[in-house]
């Protein structure tokens, strides 16, 4: 069964963020009224594509990831998508055509951390090329690339999308790190939202 507009524009937002969110946060990130968004809530919780972890709190499940076209991950899939790229797969950031940074990520935990240190006009020429997108599509990892899909829609710039890729980069290299068996170090363990 194919799933409203609207359906799916709730779905996308709770893909995005990750954490069960009350349904106000929802319709306020969709830029809808409370009552249709409420609405549709109730029937995505009946279809099973959102769970209710407490009350007044709402999740996507893995059933809603597959209705966005996401499949589910499997532990040896994680750790494909963690693993180390040797220098000619990793991502090199570029300030321009032919204006390359000399800095590169090896995996998405390097990613998460060159994003927020990169220049402004480097994720800019990349976020407006597609570049991230077909990078953590060649790794594998189709959550991650739908996820960005999502946040280009809704027009985010400047520092704000660096902190949104960086916290959504971030978020998804724990989740895969946990389902992998990957130790986390430390210094990850303690990670910091900017939204």
């Amino acid at each position: 069964m194919s799933l409203s507009p609207i359906k799916i524009e709730v779905l996308e937002t709770m893909l995005l963020s990750n954490k069960p969110q009350k349904a106000m946060e929802i319709a306020k990130q969709t830029n809808r009224e409370f009552n249709p968004v409420m609405m549709h809530l109730l029937g995505l919780v009946r279809m099973g594509n959102v769970n209710v972890p407490e009350k007044g709190l709402y999740i996507i499940t893995e059933k809603g990831k597959t209705v966005l076209g996401i499949p589910k991950i499997t532990k040896e899939k994680a750790q494909a998508i963690l693993a180390y790229m040797p220098h000619e797969k990793a991502f090199n950031f570029y300030e321009s055509i032919d204006k390359p940074l000399n800095i590169h990520a090896h995996n998405l935990r390097d990613f998460a951390n060159k994003i927020i240190k990169v220049d402004q006009t480097s994720i800019q020429f990349h976020t407006q090329r597609n570049d991230f997108e077909a990078w953590f599509r060649g790794i594998g990892d189709t959550e991650l690339t739908k996820k960005i899909n999502i946040l280009k829609k809704r027009n985010t710039s400047g520092e704000d999308l660096r902190n949104q890729l960086h916290d959504i980069i971030e978020q998804r290299y724990l989740t895969l790190a946990e389902l992998s068996g990957q130790p986390i170090p430390p210094e990850d363990q303690h990670t910091h939202t900017h939204t």
